[in-house]
């Protein structure tokens, strides 16, 4: 194992990755500046739904998330130019961790994905060359790493690529339901607006999903077929910016071709006048059964935490249990209508709650029909009542559509759940079967 990972191999392809890298980290802050996405993400709300169990963190008062963002922004152009490499790379992760889990009214697999990946160039030596760290301290300067630099970022893909393809079977993709759906909203797309409205559209796209996840991977590791999948790549991340305007996450995908093309031919595009490292050494550190052993564990974590929906009753689709950090991306089409009505414990007076009140239209949406949401909603009503000094009671009444089908009850109305618990590995039995 060791002659495998802590052989040596030319570090170009992770020396470009880290620009290319740094600068779409850059992007993506800034541009959530630019955009209003923070205005209506983290300031217009009077509170935001964050990960259960990571409540502390909140978003900082009035207009000092610009602030945030923009001391974010600037540290991705750190990471681009290799300066404070590690504590600028250290300080991006937190950062950009921590809005992850302070908001999941814009949950995307792929923020997490840019989490995980954050934490992983921590510990990489991305700025061994062509860096101003190298500048001020040519010590620093290599032109090789280890092998299991490249390979980490080959495993994460495959177990991303992989458990989105896997989730992609079940009735509603395969017969294009869920991609109708989700075509529909981009009728207004100049060019292809119709076009996406065919059903041979729709099938090329379900049947496509789950063809380029499964393979892209093994095919991008075969010679043979490395070029011609990465200009289907291309074109499927193109597609994917278009439609579904997902920022910087279609070309931060591309980027991870890097790793997969011959050390000499990324070095012959982009590093002409760095030395090519050809020597194969292998060179294992004193800790390299401390990094294996942290590598494994982390892989173990990665491989488990998709999977765990299946420990909990009843469809995922409808519980919503063990969704997020699983790869289940754009499965489903979920709609939902919702109301609060709390109860004075004391008095017994109701009050039916008007959401525009206390939400955002896009948090509206998740109070609606996603159970943890609407759990996190009740736990704030009793908060804010209780400051008023009232002792309440909260109670739902929730009908919702999964892919298009018939509304069915989703919450228990008999059930007070401003006094439930929320349990992060058992199955809530105020939530409704879905059968």
């Amino acid at each position: 194992m060791n002659k495998f990972l802590f052989k040596h191999i030319d570090n170009s392809s992770l020396i470009i990755f880290r620009m290319i890298f740094g600068l779409l980290c850059f992007l993506e802050t800034a541009g959530a500046v630019v955009t209003g996405w923070i205005r209506r993400t983290l300031i217009e709300p009077d509170f935001t739904f964050s990960f259960i169990g990571f409540e502390w963190l909140q978003p900082l008062p009035g207009d000092w998330m610009y602030v945030y963002y923009i001391v974010m922004s600037i540290f991705g152009l750190l990471i681009m130019v290799g300066y404070k490499y590690r504590f600028s790379m250290f300080m991006f992760a937190v950062m950009w961790t921590s809005t992850y889990l302070m908001q999941k009214s814009s949950y995307n697999n792929h923020y997490y994905l840019l989490s995980l990946l954050s934490f992983i160039m921590v510990f990489l030596p991305a700025h061994r060359f062509a860096s101003i760290d190298v500048k001020l301290n040519p010590s620093l300067r290599r032109i090789s790493m280890p092998n299991w630099c490249k390979w980490v970022f080959i495993i994460q893909l495959l177990i991303v690529y992989t458990y989105a393809s896997a989730a992609k079977f079940y009735p509603d993709w395969l017969d294009t339901t869920v991609i109708e759906l989700l075509m529909r909203n981009k009728a207004d797309i100049s060019v292809i607006g119709g076009i996406l409205q065919h059903s041979f559209v729709h099938h090329v796209i379900a049947y496509g999903g789950i063809l380029f996840d499964g393979l892209i991977i093994p095919l991008l590791l075969f010679k043979p077929t490395r070029k011609y999948i990465f200009f289907i790549s291309i074109f499927f991340h193109l597609f994917n910016s278009i439609v579904f305007q997902i920022g910087i996450f279609p070309y931060l995908s591309l980027s991870f071709s890097l790793f997969f093309f011959e050390p000499k031919t990324i070095h012959s595009l982009f590093l002409k006048r760095k030395p090519f490292y050809d020597k194969n050494e292998v060179s294992a550190p004193k800790h390299s059964s401390i990094i294996l052993a942290c590598l494994s564990t982390y892989f173990i974590i990665q491989m488990a935490l998709p999977l765990r929906h299946h420990f909990f009753k009843d469809d995922v689709l409808w519980t919503e249990e063990g969704h997020r950090l699983s790869w289940r991306m754009m499965l489903r089409a979920k709609g939902g209508r919702t109301s609060y009505t709390v109860i004075d414990t004391k008095t017994n007076n109701a009050i039916r709650i008007n959401l525009d009140d206390y939400l955002t239209k896009k948090q509206q949406r998740g109070a609606s029909n996603k159970p943890d949401v609407i759990w996190q909603f009740a736990q704030h009503l009793k908060k804010k009542f209780a400051q008023e000094g009232q002792d309440v009671k909260v109670y739902v009444t929730s009908y919702v559509s999964v892919n298009g089908k018939p509304s069915k009850q989703l919450i228990d109305p008999e059930v007070d759940l401003a006094n439930e618990r929320w349990h992060h590995f058992k199955h809530h039995d105020w939530i409704l079967p879905s059968k």
